[in-house]
């Protein structure tokens, strides 16, 4: 069974719960997201392999370490995903971008793909599919199935807020993948939005309705 993990540390705590309230602004709330992530970056990377390297100081040559060349792709599930890419790309920026998107189809509610663009070689890289809300679960575990088509097998889903409804869905579709959040609310209401939560965060990113 893959990883869960509420990354609770206390900065991305503080902004999340400015994210939250109504009154943040979508200016604020845009640079809120990308600071999250980059924080929750941190946590997510913690694994990331490292190699030997020999270098030279001002004053002698010594053996250190640095990342060991390890493929990375950033996937945002469009379009609210997108808001996560900037904050973890800062981060790793040698990372490649794919997007994933879809739309709720209005009789079954259940999202529809309809865009998958992804770097040639996404099998071999290790795989970070963002969107910040977990809630219903739909969208990611498509999303998933949409990288498992494509051959990627070493994939983590991360997103800033997440129903348990969402989670256990997510765990029984696609039970090897690690899932990092940055908080676990407290159900889903009847309109499959996340309680508390802070409402539709692609609605919130952008500045529609």
């Amino acid at each position: 069974m893959g990883n869960f993990q509420v990354i609770a540390h206390p900065l991305i705590q503080h902004k999340l719960s400015i994210l939250r309230r109504t009154t943040t602004s979508t200016k604020d709330f845009r640079e809120l997201v990308n600071e999250i992530a980059m924080l929750m970056g941190y946590e997510v990377w913690r694994d990331l392999p490292l190699e030997d390297v020999e270098i030279e100081t001002p004053i002698t040559k010594t053996i250190q370490k640095q990342l060991a060349g390890k493929k990375l792709a950033i996937v945002p599930i469009l379009r609210a995903g997108i808001g996560m890419v900037d904050g973890l790309l800062s981060l790793v920026p040698a990372a490649k971008v794919g997007h994933i998107g879809m739309y709720r189809d209005e009789e079954t509610l259940e999202p529809v793909e309809y865009l998958v663009k992804l770097p040639e070689d996404i099998e071999q890289r290790q795989v970070f599919l963002v969107d910040p809300m977990l809630a219903t679960g739909g969208s990611a575990i498509l999303g998933v199935d949409s990288l498992k088509k494509r051959g990627a097998t070493n994939i983590k889903f991360v997103c800033l807020v997440a129903a348990p409804e969402g989670v256990a869905k997510l765990r029984a579709a696609h039970p090897d993948i690690d899932i990092y959040t940055a908080a676990l609310d407290e159900k889903l209401n009847e309109q499959s939005y996340i309680v508390p939560g802070l409402g539709d965060a692609g609605d919130r990113l952008f500045g529609t309705k």
